[in-house]
Order: structure tokens, then sequence, then C-alpha cells
């Protein structure tokens, strides 16, 4: 927080930051305020308009000129955008570059109906089948990640995981090693399904499937992008 309010305090033209974080600064730190701001950005604003983080941006919103321009980005488009659209925007502009929830044509989706107690052995056999290409397999939990690179590396694959318990820098690293090549596997939750600078990877897995189909369209949309073909395989028990 301290290099933070010295960043801050050097006036910066642009800053990027979680919504919690920028209310601690515009409490805690001493003269930092957004009175001049002109621009303001909602990345991912389907997730930033739900419960979790309504009360903090409304105190954002609250401290804003309401002489600006707003912009909000988001793959997949809610109620909740529409309704912020309506209620706080003048004269919106809507730039679509897709139809709703839609998922590119040379996208291959498949599943695999099998007994959850082969749901591992299944994975390796799908990993090793395409052992030359990039994979990322999405898991429900932390732990999960962990756990099936441990399984992986033992079994003599370039498995690494990133998930929310590891360090900003740790995620860093295994993204880095991912993107260069010294690990094919990348497994993870869905903290990476969204706004991780990943190129496009051979192959999505889903252990366990998304608990909604904005989350899927987010996962499997990290394969068959920029025009290259892709699989995205759902394991079903």
């Amino acid at each position: 927080m301290v290099q933070q309010a010295i960043a801050l305090g050097k006036r910066p033209h642009i800053i990027v930051g979680t919504p919690g974080c920028l209310v601690d600064h515009l409490s805690n730190t001493k003269g930092f305020s957004l009175r001049s701001l002109k621009y303001l950005v909602l990345d991912e604003a389907d997730r930033l308009l739900n419960e979790d983080f309504e009360r903090t941006l409304d105190e954002i919103l609250k401290v804003i000129p309401r002489d600006r321009k707003t912009y909000l980005f988001s793959a997949t488009m809610t109620k909740k955008v529409k309704k912020l659209q309506r209620a706080c925007l003048r004269n919106p502009v809507k730039i679509e570059a897709a139809s709703k929830y839609s998922i590119v044509d040379t996208l291959k989706q498949q599943y695999r109906f099998i007994p959850a107690k082969y749901k591992d052995c299944y994975l390796v056999y799908i990993l090793t089948e395409m052992s030359g290409s990039t994979s990322m397999v999405f898991t429900r939990t932390c732990d999960a990640t962990t756990f099936l690179a441990l399984v992986f590396r033992n079994l003599g694959l370039r498995a690494i995981p990133i998930n929310d318990h590891m360090t900003q820098s740790k995620r860093l690293g295994a993204l880095n090693k991912f993107k260069a090549g010294e690990c094919n596997i990348l497994i993870c939750t869905d903290v990476a399904s969204r706004g991780l600078d990943i190129p496009s990877v051979d192959m999505v897995i889903n252990y366990d499937i998304p608990t909604n189909s904005k989350d899927y369209i987010h996962c499997v949309g990290r394969t068959a992008s920029a025009g290259r073909s892709g699989v995205a395989i759902s394991l079903v028990n």
C-alpha cells in the first residue's frame, strides 16, 4: 500500500486497479482523489457488476465526476451490464464484436462420458495422446490444480499449476514458463479463463465443468482463436 501511495503521489495519467484496492486508497491515502477523472474503464464488466463488487463500485461512482466517458468491456453481455447502460450512461453506444454467447466455428467441442473413479486416468490418456500440443486443464478448486500437476509431473508430463493461492510473482512465473514452452500443460482454476495474456492453445480440457454457461465460453475461448482450429473436451461423470 505504501509503495502504491508513493506511485499515486506522482499523479499518473492512468491507474489500473481492483475496486477494493482503489477504495482503500481513496479512504486512506492522503491527497489522492479521482475528482479530475476523465475516463472510467470497467474490464470484465459483467463480473464487476455482480453482487461481490456492487458496494465497492458504488463508492467509486459516488466520488468521480459525472461528466466523464465510461467504457464497459465484456465478452459476455448480462442484464446487469444492460441495466447500468440504461441507468448511468448518457447517449450510450454499443459495439458488438460477435453475437451473444458465441463460440467460433473452428472449435471442436467434445465430451467424454466416464466413471468418476477413472477420471484422472482418462485425463492422463488424453494429454499423453496430445503430448506435442499446448493444453489448459480447468479445475474447480485450487487444491486440484496442485494435485494434478504433481500427478502429471510424476508421469513425465510437463505440467504447471496456476491458482489464487499462489503469489502474483509465482503466477507470473508459471505463466511465463507456459508461454515460453518450458511446460506445455497449464492446470488452472477459472482465474485463468479471463484477463490473462495467454496465446491461443491447442486444447482446453474441463476437468470440472464450469458452473455456468458464460464461464464455459470464457474457458473454451482460450483455444480456436484468430482463425485457428482447436478442441475443447469436457469430462462428464
